[in-house]
């Protein structure tokens, strides 16, 4: 369209320089009419051929600006269809990655979702182990303990116990001089018995010097009026307390004294008479006096809280080494059947002493 233009302007500025050129002629020359009339035709002719060119020109500007609008137009709908084609396929591509994304994030939410439930099940799995491993070796340990304490328990007794069998040794073999001064004994019993005629008055002299002998020997190592069963009002007179070592529990040994006088006394008597069938009768008596005895004392025995044995005290050498020396062996029954042995003053204060030396 613009060539078109410039082709027009052209030919209208060749125009006006021809009309230019004539009319300088014009003026120059002075022919005749003829001449002018034929450069008039001459002129018109060409300014009709300038108007159809100028003509021709417009309209094959208008054409091509027509054809030019068809092809922009059609250019700009096909422009516009992939525009749509394109904003079609940006859509659904976009649509794929955000299902593609939620499926992502789903598989993603159910693997963390399952990858948890695992975990859970592998830590609960392994607090359960090491609960039931930590309860095995609790159980291990506890077990240990015991033995060990028991093991150490065992053979501080069984050393203690053995200094005092030792020490029983050597009272037996004084047991037959005992006997040669039965009749001096029988005759200080007697005696004692007529202090002595209260029942009540001789168990608080028995256990009195009982608690003498602990003072002098154990002085920080018993308990008075010890109760063995929680919430039960039986009470021991005395309990040694035996340290158990390495920080256990401490267990203690319970005393009780005794003192049968008017059977001990019976069978002195008898003894003095030579009459063999009292004598009998009167150690059996005696006999069965300290068999009850011992039974009774077995209550006070209460594992862990005491040993597994208590300690019968008989308060004087001589009724001790009667029941020491009896025919029927009456010391080791009631060791054997009630755990309980049997002491008297010097036997008891071997047996103290050696019980301090060996927990000290």
């Amino acid at each position: 369209m613009d060539a078109v233009i410039y082709i027009a302007a052209a030919l209208a500025a060749l125009c006006a320089v021809l009309l230019v050129i004539v009319i300088t002629k014009l003026g120059r020359l002075s022919a005749g009419d003829g001449q002018i009339k034929e450069l008039e035709s001459k002129i018109s002719s060409l300014e009709g051929q300038l108007r159809d060119e100028f003509e021709r020109s417009r309209r094959e500007s208008a054409g091509n600006q027509k054809d030019m609008r068809s092809e922009l137009t059609e250019s700009l709908d096909k422009m516009n269809e992939r525009l749509a084609l394109m904003t079609e396929a940006n859509f659904k591509h976009q649509q794929q990655l955000t299902d593609m994304f939620s499926k992502s994030l789903d598989t993603i939410r159910r693997n963390n979702i399952e990858q948890n439930d695992r975990q859970s099940r592998i830590i609960a799995e392994s607090i359960e182990k090491m609960q039931q491993s930590n309860e095995k070796k609790l159980d291990e340990m506890r077990a240990t303990v015991d033995e060990k304490l028991s093991a150490t328990l065992t053979t501080r007794l069984d050393s203690s116990f053995k200094t005092v069998s030792e020490q029983l040794e050597n009272v037996y073999k004084s047991l037959g001089e005992m006997k040669e001064l039965s009749t001096g004994v029988t005759t200080n019993v007697t005696n004692l018995n007529r202090v002595l005629t209260n029942v009540k008055a001789r168990g608080t002299w028995a256990e009195v010097q009982l608690e003498g002998i602990l003072d002098q020997t154990i002085p920080n190592m018993y308990v008075k009026n010890f109760s063995s069963r929680p919430g039960s009002s039986e009470r021991v007179e005395f309990a040694i307390r035996i340290p158990a070592g390495d920080g256990g529990a401490d267990a203690y040994l319970p005393v009780d004294s005794k003192f049968p006088l008017e059977d001990y006394v019976r069978l002195c008597t008898a003894a003095d008479g030579a009459d063999a069938d009292e004598v009998a009768a009167a150690r059996k008596a005696l006999e069965d006096r300290v068999l009850g005895e011992a039974k009774l004392i077995t209550k006070y025995i209460n594992v862990p809280t005491t040993t597994p044995f208590a300690i019968m005290y008989l308060a004087t050498e001589g009724l001790y080494a009667e029941i020491a020396s009896s025919p029927k062996g009456i010391a080791e029954r009631i060791q054997r059947e009630y755990n309980i042995m049997i002491a008297g003053p010097t036997t008891i204060t071997a047996l103290l002493n050696s019980l301090s030396m060996g927990f000290k």
